[in-house]
Formats: C-alpha cells, sequence, structure tokens
C-alpha cells in the first residue's frame, strides 16, 4: 500500500522496511540483554530467524507478542476477558479506553481481539515521551504503534494534532486497521476516567464533511478496562503526595520506565475488557445543527458514560468505598476474607513508597480513592439510566 510520506515521522513500520529493522536489532547489545531475560534459554539467533520469517506487523504480533501477552496473562492476572458482542467483528473501529497500564491496556487489547474472533489487532497511539531508547522505538513500531508529539508546543502542536488525525482517518479508511488511543493524555492517576475532548478535536482533523461525519467515519468504540488490582497504585500514590507537596514537581528521568515494568511484571488479579456499542448510531440521534465544541463536549460526555456504565467491579471497589467513607453500604458484596485481603495488600502497597516523609494518611486516602472512584462513576452513571 502506498502510504503519503507526510506520516513517515509518526506511522509503525511498513513491510519493506522489516529486514533493515531487524539488522539493527540483531546488532543491539542493550535489546540482545533484555530478550536473554525475558525468553532465558532460547538462542539469540534462534529468535532473530523467526523474525525474520515475518513479513508484515500482524506476521510479528502472532509470531512473538501474543505468546509474551498470553505468558502475561497467565502469571501476573487470574482471568484477563472480554465482551465484544456489541462489535460487528468484519469492521474495524477506533477504540478509545480509560487508561490504567502504559503498555498492557493495549497489548492485552490485540490478543484479546484475535482471541475473540477478530482477524486483526490494533495500531497503538504512543506518546514520544515513552520512546527514549533507540530498540524500544522499534519494538513498538514493530507492535504497530504510530507516534504521539507530546514534546511539541505552539504552532507545531497544533501541526501535529492535525497530522495525528489524518493519520487515524487513513488508518482505518484506507489500511483497514484498528486503532487504539487513550481517552486522555496519561493515566488517569486517581482512576476518575475522563475524555479529554482535544482528543476528539484531534480526531476530528481528519476525515471529510462535518465534524459528526469526520467522527462517523473511524467508528469511534468506547471501551472500558477494569484492573481487579493495580500493580503501579503505590508509584501514582507517591507521585500525588510529591506533587502536593511540590507544585513544580518533574518525573525522575526514569520512571515512565519503572512504571512500564512494574505494571508488566505486576500481580493484576483479574482484567475485564468491555467493548461498548460504536458510537455512529448515537451520533446519528445527535441535532445536525449543534456548534462544533458543543457537539465535541456532548461526545466526551457519552464515551465517559459507556465506560462509566460498563466497569467491571470487585470487591475492592466496594471496600475502599466503604472505608472512605466509614460506611456499611456494600458489606454485603463482599466478605471477611476479601476485605483482610485487600486491606492486607494496601498495607503492603504503602509500605513500598519510598519518600523521606511519607504521609500515610494522605498515601492510604489516595489508593483507596483509586479503586473507589470506579464504584462512584458507576453509580453516577447508573442514576443517568434510570432517569
Amino acid at each position: 500500500m502506498n502510504i503519503p510520506a507526510e506520516f513517515d515521522d509518526i506511522r509503525p513500520y511498513i513491510p519493506e522496511e522489516l529486514p533493515g529493522v531487524f539488522d539493527e536489532l540483531e546488532q543491539d547489545e542493550h535489546f540482545k540483554s533484555v530478550v536473554a531475560q525475558v525468553m532465558p534459554g532460547i538462542p539469540f539467533a534462534a529468535i532473530m530467524q523467526k523474525a525474520r520469517a515475518c513479513h508484515s506487523l500482524l506476521d510479528f504480533q502472532k509470531a512473538f507478542s501474543y505468546d509474551l501477552m498470553q505468558m502475561l496473562m497467565t502469571r501476573f492476572t487470574d482471568g484477563t476477558d472480554m465482551d465484544i458482542n456489541d462489535l460487528d467483528k468484519t469492521k474495524n473501529y477506533t477504540f478509545i479506553s480509560n487508561h490504567r497500564d502504559i503498555v498492557l491496556d493495549s497489548a492485552f487489547l490485540s490478543k484479546l481481539l484475535l482471541d475473540n474472533g477478530f482477524t486483526n489487532t490494533v495500531e497503538i497511539a504512543i506518546g514520544d515521551n515513552l520512546l527514549s531508547l533507540p530498540w524500544v522505538k522499534k519494538l513498538v513500531r514493530l507492535n504497530k504503534a504510530f507516534k504521539v508529539k507530546r514534546s511539541v508546543h505552539g504552532r507545531e502542536k497544533l501541526l501535529a494534532s492535525m497530522q495525528l488525525g489524518r493519520y487515524i482517518h487513513f488508518a482505518v479508511k484506507e489500511k483497514k486497521e484498528n486503532i487504539w488511543i487513550a481517552q486522555r493524555q496519561g493515566r488517569a492517576k486517581t482512576s476518575d476516567d475522563r475524555t479529554q475532548e482535544s482528543v476528539l478535536k484531534m480526531m476530528a482533523f481528519g476525515g471529510e464533511g462535518s465534524i459528526k461525519e469526520r467522527l462517523k467515519e473511524i467508528n469511534i468504540v468506547p471501551l472500558s478496562i477494569s484492573y481487579e488490582f493495580d500493580p503501579c497504585d503505590f508509584l501514582k500514590a507517591r507521585e500525588l503526595q510529591e506533587k502536593r507537596s511540590n507544585p513544580d514537581f518533574k518525573k525522575r528521568e526514569n520512571e515512565d520506565n519503572i512504571s512500564m515494568q512494574t505494571g508488566i511484571m505486576g500481580y493484576k488479579g483479574h482484567v475485564h475488557y468491555q467493548a461498548c456499542a460504536c458510537i455512529n448510531h448515537w451520533l446519528d440521534e445527535q441535532p445536525d445543527d449543534l456548534p462544533k465544541n458543543d457537539l465535541i463536549a456532548l461526545v466526551a460526555r457519552h464515551i465517559d458514560h459507556e465506560i462509566h456504565s460498563h466497569y467491571r467491579l470487585y470487591a475492592n471497589n466496594y471496600i475502599a468505598y466503604d472505608r472512605l467513607n466509614q460506611t456499611e453500604r456494600f458489606t454485603q458484596l463482599y466478605t471477611p476474607e476479601e476485605e483482610k485481603r485487600f486491606n492486607d495488600y494496601l498495607r503492603g502497597q504503602i509500605a513500598k513508597i519510598d519518600l523521606p516523609q511519607p504521609d500515610h494518611d494522605f498515601l492510604t486516602r489516595s489508593i483507596l480513592e483509586m479503586y473507589a472512584n470506579p464504584l462512584l462513576n458507576y453509580l453516577k452513571a447508573a442514576e443517568i439510566n434510570e432517569q
């Protein structure tokens, strides 16, 4: 396929580029050491021979990424499943989801789509702030990632957003790819999931016709992701205290890499993906004469409502709510054993926080809010549904 040159600096690799990329990875000593840790006992030459047999990015994902995700699901979750009954498996979609884990939200999605009868995975929107190492840049592009330019400002930021919007439309319409993008820049540290309107405005830069027609063109599907345990909850709580103490706080140089490793290798309990209905039919029901900003705000609220309505709630969510509010409202939904398990887990996570002066009350409340907020948003969405 002829891909316009304007996308060369953000798109995933094309098949013709793969042999050269494999040559470069074969010479990268850092990449070799990482592969040895992830795939112990397998000769590096055999791995590269298997890679060179891949003639497309989907081939590469099926040869390597699929089995790796299965291993991570087996080792670090108590089961990962997906409900995708509302979607037509012959179509391709733009999945916009809440964001829990830097790497796995999209990586698990690709595997789950294949497991549920889709013939293709997703192209992944990833911020350039996460691409600090050369081999990482290559590996994510092999896994169908396209770059979101977050390090630009002013007019360059607008131009980058327009380019990204055009690329998403090209990928969905011409390449027939699925897309995954988070509903906001970065993860919601408190799990209070809200769609940034700027994400939707970016999507509306591509395509043709009215704003409504442009959004319909890419088949947006809200995707609700529910982790029973968030391995990075203690890291998020630490960052919240540091931001409270220092308004000028900036992340440490290696902070994102630590979060990625912790998220990948940490225990997650049960994980559930719920694909909501494509919003096209709902869009058709909205007035045609809505001003652009009003329509974008309405779409953002609809996506939030869909994500909130389709959370899978766990005992942790109910326990955290009751502890925060000092009530017994949901005690019938969890056992004493589940309560003890969560409280022991919470103490263990707080003990991992390495701050000179940890504020244990603040840190405890912060983590409790991370688990209570999905329930709070679910309850608010349920009230709207009943109106």
